[in-house]
């Protein structure tokens, strides 16, 4: 198994990512899972660097990799390659990186307008990559993604599958991971993080669930308004995964729309791993 999951790349966050358990890492190799620092941003070039490798080994050793995570940034940059951005300008990236959300978007829409128009206005993350990108090179994002190069999507045989489960089946599954995340250990992981004073946007401190916790811990939510507020973020990624998927990947992946439980996760394994 390897993980495709931004989050579960932290050693920091067990519990808050919901990476596998003892129990479950036991059953089969698991790799990329809790393999770096949280000081320590993991770029999709990077975590794709690291697929690769971990995908080379798997069939050095006659095993099949499956990867399994819904982070379709990564994947989209193992499965297509990486656009040859060169390094950017240190200065131009911490000047693009301490704008206002609002004044960095407004920026986008004078520098890269088509950029601006496809950025969520509130994706801090994104409006900064394409503002610094732009600014730093004089060529915009999506012109450097043209020239990708590095995927592996012609040289492997692919049997994706995209899961797309029944809306009530899900947030009922959501609901219970953060009543996990909310438990005492949930709650420790969150404060040692905190001891740590990584900045503020440090990817490892946007995972759902830091923020809700950190504001609970910091008396400016009671643990009832924290969960709900972490329940609500759940459900808004989970609906942005959802578009995403629909979407983004090409129309051929099959869609799996059933609950992964019983009968329709044997189904769904089939679909993935079907007999000869």
């Amino acid at each position: 198994m390897i993980n495709a999951d931004s989050a579960q790349v932290y050693r920091d966050l067990r519990l808050v990512s919901a990476r596998p358990g003892a129990v479950e890492e036991a059953r089969a190799p698991h790799r990329l899972y809790g393999y770096r620092d949280g000081a320590d941003s993991c770029s999709a070039a990077e975590w794709a660097a690291d697929a690769r490798a971990a995908i080379d080994e798997a069939h050095a050793a006659g095993r099949l990799p499956i990867l399994v995570g819904g982070t379709g940034l990564y994947i989209r940059t193992l499965i297509e390659g990486i656009a040859p951005v060169p390094e950017i300008d240190p200065a131009v990236r911490a000047a693009a990186r301490a704008l206002p959300v609002g004044e960095a978007h407004a920026a986008l829409a004078r520098e890269d307008r088509e950029a601006a128009a496809r950025i969520r206005p509130s994706d801090t993350t994104r409006i900064a990559r394409a503002l610094e990108v732009v600014r730093s090179t004089g060529r915009t994002l999506k012109a450097w993604q043209a020239e990708k190069h590095g995927g592996i999507g012609d040289l492997v045989a692919l049997s994706p599958l995209i899961v797309l489960p029944p809306r009530d089946w899900l947030h009922a599954r959501c609901d219970a991971r953060l009543e996990t995340i909310f438990s005492d250990d949930g709650i420790e992981e969150v404060r040692l993080l905190l001891a740590r004073h990584l900045p503020a946007l440090a990817p490892v401190m946007r995972a759902i669930g830091v923020r809700e916790i950190a504001a609970f811990l910091h008396g400016e939510l009671t643990r009832e308004a924290a969960l709900a507020a972490g329940r609500t973020a759940t459900r808004q990624y989970a609906k942005r995964q959802f578009t995403w998927f629909r979407r983004q990947p090409p129309g051929g992946w099959p869609r799996f729309d059933e609950a992964l439980e019983g009968e329709g996760f044997a189904r769904a394994l089939a679909l993935l791993c079907p007999s000869p």
